[in-house]
């Protein structure tokens, strides 16, 4: 029997309404930007989800809640939240552990208590990563602050995943004019993605699997231009911004945009994509365009290797079906 590499679509949301009514209850107020999409975990909605899977063929999908992250000032609320999201992606993997592995959420700010939750989610709840969004609470997460959690997360070559934070890159230029997600979200992948670079992250803590979403936002088309600005803007920078960019990963959710998937490759080299599709953002035909837009903008070994880049980011104990029978 012939074997072949799953289609993994690293970019995928599921939300239960028990999560969004306890962070309701904690007081975020965009939690209905979540609810009616399909994206549940009821048999009809999964089912549903399944099968537009098997038409876009995509194998499997790792999940997250971002952006809407258990991020509170008060630790208690933090952690319960964030604890109620890992066990429910946990059971839910474990029903269905040949469609779905799931990215862990940390009870951010508080550094001790999301350490400890990141030690139960990879080691007890076995998730395939962690998830977390562009900045926490106003935050970026290129601040030094944040370094404890890179350490660990370096100690266990672990994946990062990183989502957009819906807060308008903190532009009121952005939150005035109705563009928190067509232009906002990519703007936060762009900073977040070169604040990593400025701080040294990807040289710091290499062995951390980092994956950008949006084809990391603008970032291909201003690598070029910081590498000649950090001379005087960032002079204490030790890896150019353009070389320091190939140490990290980008999912390729671009709405089917041939351009910016063909601008990614080449900025980045092909190795540095990912499948991911956001559902439930992209479905039924738009989510088969996020598979086909792939295979018909690069060569076909470079779409195969894209589709089937996931494998390598799961833990290899992470799954007991990391490879199925050949689609031929």
């Amino acid at each position: 029997m012939k074997l072949e590499m799953m289609r993994i679509d690293v970019h995928a949301h599921l939300w239960s309404e028990d999560y969004l009514r306890l962070l309701e209850s904690y007081g975020r107020e965009d939690t209905a930007t979540q609810r009616g999409l399909g994206a549940g975990d009821s048999p009809a909605e999964l089912d549903a989800r399944f099968a537009m899977n098997d038409a876009a063929g995509i194998d499997h999908q790792v999940l997250s809640v971002s952006p809407q992250s258990p991020y509170f000032p008060a630790e208690q609320e933090a952690l319960a939240a964030a604890r109620l999201a890992n066990d429910h992606y946990a059971a839910v993997v474990r029903d269905h552990p040949e469609r779905f592995s799931a990215f862990a959420t940390l009870p951010l700010p508080h550094l001790d208590a999301s350490l400890g939750e990141m030690a139960r989610a990879l080691d007890d709840l076995r998730m395939a990563g962690v998830g977390v969004t562009t900045s926490v609470l106003g935050r970026s997460l290129g601040d030094p602050f944040f370094w404890p959690l890179f350490e660990e997360l370096n100690l266990r070559a672990a994946c990062l995943s990183i989502h957009p934070a819906g807060r308008d890159a903190g532009s009121p230029l952005i939150a005035r004019n109705r563009m928190r997600w067509m232009v906002g979200a990519p703007m936060e992948d762009t900073i977040c993605a070169m604040h990593l670079i400025l701080e040294g992250v990807p040289n710091r803590f290499p062995r951390v699997r980092i994956v950008h979403s949006h084809l990391g936002g603008a970032l291909p088309m201003l690598l070029p231009r910081a590498d000649e600005h950090v001379r005087w803007e960032a002079p204490d920078v030790d890896m150019m911004p353009t070389h320091a960019a190939r140490f990290m990963y980008y999912d390729t959710v671009a709405h089917g945009h041939a351009p910016a998937l063909r601008a990614a490759a080449d900025s980045y080299g092909v190795d540095r994509l990912v499948l991911g599709t956001d559902f439930p953002y992209q479905t039924g035909a738009a989510l088969r365009r996020a598979v086909v837009s792939i295979e018909e903008t690069l060569t076909p070994e470079a779409a195969e290797e894209v589709l089937t880049a996931g494998e390598e980011l799961l833990p290899a104990g992470n799954s007991s079906r990391r490879f199925r029978p050949s689609r031929s």
